[in-house]
Parts: structure tokens; C-alpha cells; sequence
């Protein structure tokens, strides 16, 4: 039950994110945070599991 919680406030945070830019007709902003935060995944995926060696390739 924590864990759909937690899942659950992220998402609000991540919507309400997505809210304001585009309240504020930031649209251009939208990709930049989708691309930082696909980055940001990546790297902690590579750090917790096997695949790191094959992440580590790509840059």
C-alpha cells in the first residue's frame, strides 16, 4: 500500500509539473524535462542492475 502511494504522489508531482508549463505556454520546455528525465532513469538503473557495463557504452 506505501508503494502505490509513493507512485501515486510522484505522479501529482509530475502533473503538476506538466500543469504549470503548460499554463504558462512554456510548451518548448516540455521535451527538455521529458529528455532530463530519461536521463536521470538511465542512471539509476545503471548504478542498480547488471547492465551498467552496456549503458557505460553509450557515452
Amino acid at each position: 500500500m506505501k508503494t502505490s502511494k509513493k507512485v501515486s504522489s510522484r505522479m501529482s508531482v509530475v502533473n503538476e509539473l506538466f500543469g504549470f508549463l503548460w499554463e504558462r505556454k512554456l510548451w518548448w520546455l516540455i521535451p527538455m524535462v521529458i529528455v532530463l528525465v530519461a536521463f536521470g532513469l538511465l542512471l539509476v538503473f545503471a548504478q542498480a542492475s547488471g547492465i551498467a557495463p552496456f549503458i557505460y557504452t553509450l557515452f
